[in-house]
This record gives C-alpha cells, structure tokens and sequence, in this order.
C-alpha cells in the first residue's frame, strides 16, 4: 500500500493532513520540525531513504509573517531552501512531492479573484520567499503539486481563537473595549479540515502543477471576527473596524488576496462556504469554544 509522510504535522493543516490520511485509510507518518528538518537537505535524504515514501506532503515553513521581515535568513531557509531540498530528494527516491504555498505570493492590488497564472508580486518577505520555494518545487518536476491557499485557520493557534480568547477576556473582565479588527484586508478564510480533504482530492485524482484550494465566499477579517463573535452568543461585544497602517506591523499585508479557485472546481474539488465552515469548527472537539464559561447573550 501507498505510503504517505507528512512534515509540520504538528501545525494545522499537518494535523488535519494526518487525520484526513487516516480516515482515509492510507498508512501515513506525520513528521514535526523537531523530528525533521526539512531545510537540512542531508537529513531530508537519509530519511526518505529509509522511509522510501510513494509521496510527501510538505505542510512545513515559517509562516510568522512580521518576524520573517527581521529575520530573513530564518524565512529564507524554512519558505525557500527547505521545499527545494525535499523536492531533490523526493527525485532521488522517486516520491511524489505536495507543497502548499500562500496567498502572500500576490501583491494585493487585483480586483477580480487571482489565477494560477496570474503574474506575482509579494511585498514581503514571506511572501517572496514562499514563491522562491513554490518555484523550487515545481522546477524539479512537472509531476509535483503546489497549491497555493490563504487565511487558514483549525487545531491550535489561529485567528479565530485568538478573537475568541479577546471576547473571554472582555466577559471576565481582564479587558475592556471594543476588539479592534483590520477591514480593509479581503481573502477567503479556509479551515485546515476542509483544505486537508481538497489537497488529498487531488492527490487521488492525480493533478500536478499549480492549483488553488480554499473555502468559497469572501471576507474580511472584520467580517470574519464579526460572524464568529455572533455564533459564538457574543453578539452584545463590540468590533472597532480598523486599517492596516494602524497596527504598524514589519510586513505589509495584501488588501485583496482573494483566490480564484475554479481550476480544482473543474477537477471536481471544492471546498463549502467559509461560513459553513466556521461553523463546523466553532462545534468540532478543536473548538476554541470547548470549556467556555462566559455568560453568552443570543
């Protein structure tokens, strides 16, 4: 039977990627940075020289977006130099290479929904180094698949739960306020369970190239914070919309980074709405919400 690895198994979508191979059946080993290092391109080799995988997905990178500006060695080394030394190996052992890439590869300027063929401009460094690594990819092999996704959120750490954990510190009283949210950034939100299951689809179906996958719809992220607030029984605590300049982070963020997702939609592969989704997470056993003691208001 077909044997899958995956790396940064330990984040969100490696953990949906994990879960999402076992319910389906296919023997997969999960693999987090402390286990492999995806940017030592000898250990990277000797491991799937032992492993012999028939395929990897590399869920892996450095994905703090700001630190990557003062850090840029660290950005280049995890976003760039880590997928073109996996995909040299996954040459050398004949192994089926799965990239996942971002939505930052853009330059935020479109006003229609982004392509696979759209041309890029990342205004980060972040962004600039997960293209050099998408590139690095799909240059070793026209049989690899990067697929490019934005705005991810599921098991552990994530916008969503960091709203959530404002709106808790505003009911017991450690913070007061409105919660102040950026609404002048617009993407799809996409949840880790729903993009494991489309890339996994399209593994089945044997594309290769470059696709995007993410949740249908449109938001912002104050439209986002908004819903999950009013589902969450939060519909008395108040949103402060805000710009982006306001917060001063190092890295400048895409106002729009909406993608267009019709290519996997002609494979067949298509994600629900965002809403829906948010919802299956806010009720799933990673809930932020599991525990909550605030009192809610419908």
């Amino acid at each position: 039977m077909a044997r899958w690895l995956v790396t940064g198994a330990r984040g969100q979508l490696g953990t949906a990627l994990c879960e999402r191979l076992a319910a389906a059946g296919v023997p997969a080993r999960g693999f987090g940075h402390d286990e492999l290092d995806v940017a030592d391109p000898e250990g990277v080799r000797a491991r799937l020289e032992v492993e012999r995988p028939t395929g990897v997905i590399n869920a892996a990178g450095f994905t703090a977006v700001d630190r990557c500006e003062r850090e840029p060695e660290v950005a280049a080394r995890g976003n760039a130099e880590a997928p073109e030394a996996l995909a040299r190996a996954c040459v050398e052992v004949g192994a089926r290479l799965v990239h996942v890439s971002t939505d930052y590869v853009f330059d935020g300027q479109a006003t229609r929904p982004y392509r696979e063929d759209d041309p890029t401009g990342p205004r980060s460094r972040y962004g600039a180094t997960k293209l050099a690594g998408e590139r690095a990819v799909l240059a070793a092999s026209r049989d690899f698949l990067v697929v490019r996704t934005s705005w991810v959120f599921g098991r552990g750490r994530n916008f969503i739960a960091a709203i959530l954990d404002q709106a808790a510190k505003r009911r017991t009283g450690e913070a007061s306020g409105p919660l102040r949210v950026v609404g002048d950034q617009t993407g799809r939100p996409t949840y880790a369970v729903d993009l494991a299951a489309g890339i996994w689809r399209l593994v089945e179906l044997g594309a290769h190239g470059l696709y995007h996958v993410a949740n249908e719809g449109v938001a912002t992220w104050f439209d986002l914070a908004r819903f999950v607030l009013d589902e969450a029984g939060c519909h008395d605590l108040p949103l402060q919309k805000i710009s982006t300049g306001e917060l001063r982070m190092d890295a400048p963020r895409p106002a729009w980074s909406v993608l267009d997702t019709s290519k996997a939609r002609d494979l067949g592969v298509t994600l629900r709405p965002w809403r829906e989704a948010v919802r299956a997470y806010l009720t799933s056993d990673a809930s932020p919400l599991r525990g909550a003691t605030w009192e809610t208001h419908p």
